[in-house]
């Protein structure tokens, strides 16, 4: 146990530092709208994004006076949290913790996505859940707790009704063996209870902004075609794999084929996984696990037909970031349960965060130094109410060569594209104006261009 929590202090040292050293700083397009409906609080303007993460970021931004600081604590605490609870609570520390060495906690937990806040609560609503299958102990009080749970999941992210519909799959599909069991009323509160919470935020943004998620303000679905079906069904791999998550980098031959490869590779790993998921049956535990595993498949389903009818993007970490954490903690919590040696799975998890890590930051960058350059520049701006990247043209490559054949190719880092680090830098300090993903705005003495801005 000792290793575990050596690790468990290693994670949360890792997790605060790694974005510090990026040039982005962990900060995307999503973090500035989050950052800006923050600023807009008590008095949002739109419903695209519910509120809970942007409340939770605005707290901490009247602490520190800086968003960013604001979501780098908010995730700390996040980490921390999740640690002692689990191991104050003795709920699967091992487990919990080999979780941060994966691919899903380290993306949401060491950037300014909702995602942080998704996954810090759903833990403590499979917890709960956990609670009610398995101990017959406050079973009603469990149930209310984890429906307000499910309610603040809502109130972060409006994909949390896909958790709730897999949930109800699992409760109807497990019906008759369920039916006598002494957590069936209060199971059957938790749906009703976390169904009115669902229905009441709903209600209340169409009273407020007249849709009930924002859908008039997603514009019009891309046209479908053959090649983004398959990248999306290829993203869709990111549920299984616990430790690499990748996406084609472009429609070329070659990046599809390569993404087949790691898609092959992923079916093996799917096959080992559902190994132990067998092994499920033979426990006190079974109907939790099976619980994990129709809430993974529900919602990576429900995600990718929702994405194919809306405005949102690719399946990827992020969008499957629910479905591979119930996964990946379901199989942990039964390999330890069959296996006495854990040093396969301790060095194997030991590896990819060193992995994980070394490749966030390959293209190392001191993200402080490059955001007091920007700072510097913003006063001058501020009769400004929208920001665009015009400098997308712009691709700064870098060029490799393969040893022995001498083969050189170049490469387009993200990182390292001026324009969106300009817009990133500059949409943190100043959230209150708007980014735009099209330069549609007529007045443009109202619209800040990264080109206008220096980062040298």
């Amino acid at each position: 146990m000792k290793k575990y929590k050596v690790l468990a202090i290693i994670v949360v040292v890792i997790y605060f530092l790694q974005s510090i050293f990026t040039p982005f700083g962990g900060i995307m397009s999503d973090s500035l709208s989050y950052f800006g409906i923050a600023e807009d609080l008590p008095i949002p303007e739109t419903n695209l994004f519910p509120l809970g993460y942007p409340l939770l970021i605005k707290f901490f931004h009247l602490i520190f006076q800086d968003y960013f600081w604001a979501y780098k604590i908010l995730n700390l605490l996040f980490t921390i949290s999740i640690l002692i609870f689990s191991y104050k609570r003795k709920f699967y520390f091992r487990e919990t913790t080999l979780l941060f060495a994966g691919k899903t906690f380290f993306c949401v937990f060491t950037q300014a996505i909702s995602e942080s806040a998704f996954i810090f609560v759903l833990y403590f609503l499979v917890y709960f859940l956990h609670e009610i299958l398995i101990k017959p102990q406050r079973i009603y009080k469990n149930a209310s707790i984890a429906a307000l749970l499910i309610v603040s999941l809502f109130s972060i992210r409006y994909s949390a009704v896909f958790i709730y519909l897999g949930i109800l799959v699992f409760f109807f599909l497990n019906f008759i063996k369920i039916k006598n069991a002494i957590y069936f009323k209060a199971f059957f509160l938790f749906l009703i209870l976390s169904g009115i919470g669902i229905s009441g935020y709903l209600f209340l943004n169409y009273l407020e902004f007249k849709s009930f998620t924002g859908e008039q303000l997603r514009g019009t679905p891309n046209g479908m075609t053959y090649l983004y079906v398959i990248r999306d069904l290829l993203g869709v791999c990111n549920v299984i794999d616990p430790f690499i998550g990748l996406k084609p980098a472009s429609n070329s031959l070659g990046s599809l084929l390569f993404q087949g490869f790691i898609l092959v590779i992923d079916i093996f790993i799917f096959m080992y996984f559902f190994r132990y998921y067998k092994k499920a049956k033979e426990t006190l535990q079974r109907n939790f696990h099976v619980l994990l595993w129709v809430v993974a498949v529900v919602y990576t389903f429900a995600l990718l037909f929702s994405g194919w009818i809306q405005q949102i993007e690719e399946m990827g970490v992020r969008l499957l970031a629910a479905a591979n954490f119930c996964l990946f903690f379901s199989f942990l919590i039964l390999y330890f349960k069959y296996n006495v040696d854990d040093e396969k799975i301790w060095w194997i998890s030991c590896f990819f965060l060193v992995f994980l890590t070394a490749y966030s930051l390959k293209d190392p960058a001191y993200y402080l130094t490059k955001k007091e350059v920007v700072k510097a520049q913003m006063p001058k701006f501020k009769d400004k109410k929208y920001l665009f990247n015009d400098e997308r043209n712009i691709k700064t490559l870098t060029k490799y060569e393969i040893p022995i054949i001498k083969k050189t190719f170049d490469y387009e880092h993200t990182n390292k594209q001026k324009g969106k680090l300009k817009e990133s830098l500059a949409g943190s300090v100043y959230p209150k104006i708007k980014w735009l993903k099209y330069d549609t705005v007529r007045n443009k003495s109202e619209v800040l261009y990264t080109s206008q801005l220096s980062i040298d």
